[in-house]
């Protein structure tokens, strides 16, 4: 027998304040996304025209996934599912400075 899989798919969003949505996905998990964080940590300014509330409220539901405007931002839905959008920081080193240079 041949089984079907199913695919994961965002049915709804709402906004409750901030950058905050509660998500709901097709197989009836909710989960509530603060994207406040991601969006305050980019450096793209593409990225963090979407701190401007108007601009984070435009958001919508393409083909079960969450965007915003025509591709400008999108998350891949498991991040979205497991509530993970920050996935790391890169790690900056600072420049060594030799010890005959002191």
């Amino acid at each position: 027998m041949i089984r079907k899989k199913k695919i994961l798919k965002l049915e709804s969003a709402k906004h409750i304040g901030g950058h905050r949505l509660v998500l709901t996905f097709s197989d009836g998990k909710e989960q509530t996304v603060d994207f406040g964080h991601f969006l305050e940590n980019s450096r793209h300014p593409e990225i963090r025209k979407f701190l401007n509330p108007k601009n984070f409220k435009s958001f919508t539901i393409e083909n079960g996934d969450l965007m915003w405007g025509d591709f400008d931002l999108i998350f891949p839905i498991m991040d979205l599912y497991e509530n993970k959008l920050d996935h790391g920081e890169v790690a900056v080193s600072k420049p060594r400075i030799s010890s005959a240079a002191r």
